[in-house]
C-alpha cells in the first residue's frame, strides 16, 4: 500500500491544544467493525461496552521532562533539545535545534526553568544519520535526577503555548494517573482520559486491569516518507511485561475472554510478544505470550492479523502516521477494507467536530 493512501483533511481548530475540563469527559466514537456501525458516545460510556472476565491493559510509561534549553557556551547562540534516548548515565541521543549550530565538540550551557544559568553542561559527541546529536553531560550526578527542575514537558509539534502559564497544567495533563516507570518522551495517549474513579468502576464491573510498560519515543508520532508503506524503517521502543500481567492475559485469552488494549502501544507491545512467543520455553498455545523486557521494532499495518488484542482504544491520529495504519488494519484483521472504514470514521470525526491528537478525543473500535 501507499504511504499516501492514509492521508485525510483535518480542520486545523480540531487539533486540540488543551485538554478536556475533565479527563473523563471527553467524547468517545465508537466504532463496530462487523456492523461497521458508529456511536458517538462520551468518554465514562466505556463502561457500557466491558463484559465481566474482560482484561484491560495500559501502557504505565511515565513521560520524562525532555525538553531542555541551553546555550553555546563560547557564542550564548540558543539551543532547544528533546531528549530522545538513554545510553548510559549522562549520555543520550536528543533532536537538537538549530542542528547546524552543533557540531562535534561543541559546548553547551543550560537554564533551569525560570532561565537562570546552572552548573548542568553538555559536549556534542557526534551525529547520526537521522540528524541526533549524542551529548555527554556533566556537572550533575544523573541528569535524570534534575529533570524536574531543568525540563519542560515535551508536547508534540502541533500543541503551541504562547501562555507558559498553562505548561504547569501540562504537567498534570500530559501523564496518565497510572504512570509509573519513567522513560517516556512523548505520553501514551489514550490513557489521558482514564481518572481514578473510573479505574475503580472498571474493576468493580468484573474486569481486571492490568499494565505494561513501553516506552513512548518521538519516532510513534512521526510521519511515514516513504513513498510505499512496506519500505518504511520502524522505531525501536523499549517494553516491559510483568510475570502478573502475562499471566492474567494468558488466562483470559484460555478463558475466551476479550483482551483490551488502551493505546497503539500496548498492542504493540501485546503483539511483539505474541509474535516472539515460539522463541520463549514459557509460551506455549495455551500461554501466548511470556513476561519479559525487550526492544520492538513491529510495524502493523493492512492486511495483518492480530494475535492478543480483541478490542483497542485509542486516539484520533495523525495523517500518514504508523499509529493510523495500525488501526486501518485493526479495523479489518487480514483484510485490506480496514482504511476505508477507518478513514470513513475519521471523516464523521470532522463532521462531528470531534477533538484530535494528543489531547483529544477517543475512538473505540469493537
Amino acid at each position: 500500500m501507499r504511504t499516501a493512501d492514509f492521508d485525510f483533511e483535518l480542520p486545523p481548530e480540531l487539533i486540540a491544544q488543551t485538554p478536556a475540563p475533565q479527563r473523563d469527559q471527553s467524547r468517545l466514537l465508537v466504532l463496530h467493525r462487523q456492523t461497521r456501525q458508529l456511536e458517538h458516545r462520551r468518554f465514562r460510556d466505556l463502561l457500557d461496552y466491558l463484559h465481566p472476565g474482560d482484561v484491560l491493559v495500559l501502557n504505565n510509561s511515565r513521560v520524562i521532562p525532555a525538553r531542555l534549553r541551553g546555550v553555546n557556551a563560547h557564542t550564548g547562540g540558543r539551543f532547544e533539545m528533546l531528549l530522545l534516548e538513554e545510553n548510559s548515565v549522562n549520555d543520550w541521543w536528543v533532536m537538537l535545534r538549530p542542528g547546524k549550530r552543533a557540531r562535534p565538540g561543541t559546548q553547551i550551557a543550560f537554564h533551569d526553568l525560570r532561565g537562570q544559568p546552572n552548573e548542568l553542561r553538555a559536549v556534542v559527541l557526534e551525529k547520526n544519520e537521522e540528524g541526533h546529536r549524542r551529548l555527554r553531560f556533566s556537572g550533575l550526578t544523573d541528569l535524570t535526577d534534575a529533570l524536574s527542575m531543568l525540563g519542560e514537558v515535551p508536547l508534540p509539534p502541533y500543541i503551541t503555548r504562547p501562555d507558559e502559564g498553562q505548561m504547569e497544567l501540562d504537567r498534570l495533563r500530559y501523564q496518565t494517573v497510572y504512570a509509573q516507570p519513567a522513560g517516556s518522551v512523548a505520553a501514551p495517549t489514550a490513557g489521558l482520559h482514564f481518572t481514578e474513579s473510573l479505574l475503580h468502576e472498571i474493576r468493580a464491573r468484573g474486569v481486571e486491569v492490568c499494565f505494561l510498560t513501553l516506552h513512548v519515543g518521538l519516532g510513534t508520532f512521526a510521519p511515514v516518507k516513504a513513498e510505499s508503506i512496506a519500505s518504511h524503517t520502524m522505531h525501536e521502543e523499549r517494553y516491559e511485561v510483568s510475570e502478573e500481567t502475562a499471566r492474567i492475559i494468558n488466562l483470559a485469552k484460555a478463558a475466551g475472554s476479550r483482551i483490551i488494549a488502551v493505546g497503539t502501544t500496548t498492542v504493540r507491545v501485546l503483539e511483539t510478544l505474541a509474535r516472539s512467543s515460539f522463541l520463549s520455553p514459557q509460551a506455549s498455545p495455551a500461554s501466548p505470550i511470556a513476561a519479559g523486557t525487550g526492544k520492538t521494532r513491529i510495524f502493523l499495518y493492512p492486511p495483518c492479523e492480530f494475535k492478543i488484542v480483541d478490542v483497542l482504544l485509542t486516539n484520533f491520529h495523525l495523517p500518514r502516521s504508523t499509529l493510523l495504519m495500525l488501526i486501518s488494519a485493526f479495523a479489518a484483521p487480514n483484510d485490506m477494507r480496514g482504511r476505508e472504514l477507518v478513514l470513513s470514521a475519521y471523516a464523521e470525526a470532522v463532521r462531528e467536530r470531534y477533538r484530535f491528537f494528543s489531547y483529544g478525543d477517543a475512538m473505540l473500535i469493537l
